[in-house]
């Protein structure tokens, strides 16, 4: 009887030592599953998605100029601003002001889930230094529709009031930072997407969204469609000492992003006009 119990038992710690590994393996691969899946399952969307900003795919496609050079412009009736987004934290408004900076955008929504944490700072800020400010929603048009994208943006800090201090929304459209460059939309479906969202935003706010865009985008991704430019500012994204050549049917740009490494945060812009038409955009 001792020796069959003995037996037993070595036949015992033999099954347990197997087990061990088998245990250790399944606990990685359900600590894997953990650490892996929540972001996409549970989200739903790329878990990248809120890097972008406006122009932060300019560079990387276009090129232009890599250190801060003002332009020389004509006319010299211009006014300085700023562009911001998540990217930039807590913004020190005080210091832009005082180097002559009079307006600012800052960056709401990305597509349908994503809203910038330091908005209301960076929004709130702005205005409380005396700048006239707006809010800006990067589209990715493979999510969902621009209407849905329109609403959320307006729903999330993209409204519009009349106090002549708070410029109409924009939109975002550049290339995509998260796969093809248009999408995976058509020409086409791109201008009925953009088109749904401006007009979805029009209905919300009874302003018409700026467009913000690069030309080289704007025609391989849309045809260089010029419809929009009855009613919805430009602005030209290009890091270079003229705006160049404009998307068909603008006629002139209403914003330039001229630089992505400004002084204080990098997005510096100029308003194509004296500060009285940039208080009347504002006035609606």
């Amino acid at each position: 009887m001792h020796g069959s119990g003995k037996t037993r038992s070595r036949a015992g710690e033999t099954r347990r030592r197997r087990r061990v590994p088998l245990l250790i393996g399944m606990i990685c691969a359900a600590l894997a599953l953990i650490v892996t899946t929540p972001h996409v399952a549970a989200a739903g969307h790329d878990p990248r998605v809120g890097s972008a900003s406006m122009g932060s795919t300019v560079l990387e496609h276009e090129g232009g100029n890599r250190v801060y050079r003002h332009p020389t412009v004509t006319p010299l009736a211009t006014v300085e601003g700023v562009d911001v987004s998540g990217h930039q934290g807590n913004v020190a408004w005080s210091t832009l002001w005082n180097s002559g900076v009079r307006f600012a955008y800052v960056k709401a929504t990305e597509g349908t889930t994503y809203k910038n944490p330091y908005f209301a700072q960076q929004y709130n800020g702005s205005y409380n230094v005396g700048m006239i400010r707006g809010a800006y929603h990067f589209a990715l048009p493979n999510v969902s529709s621009g209407a849905t994208q329109a609403g959320f943006f307006a729903s999330n800090g993209g409204g519009w009031s009349r106090d002549g201090k708070t410029l109409p929304g924009v939109l975002d459209i550049e290339y995509n930072p998260y796969g093809a460059t248009c999408y995976g939309l058509s020409q086409s479906a791109m201008v009925s997407w953009i088109r749904d969202f401006v007009n979805t935003y029009y209905a919300r706010t009874g302003r018409w969204a700026v467009i913000y865009t690069t030309t080289n985008w704007w025609t391989t991704c849309t045809g260089n469609y010029g419809g929009f430019a009855a009613n919805n500012p430009l602005w030209i994204a290009r890091y270079a000492s003229s705006p160049g050549t404009l998307p068909a049917g603008w006629g002139y740009y209403t914003f330039w992003q001229y630089t992505s490494t400004g002084p204080t945060v990098g997005d510096h812009d100029l308003f194509n006009g004296a500060y009285d038409r940039l208080q009347a955009l504002a006035g609606g």
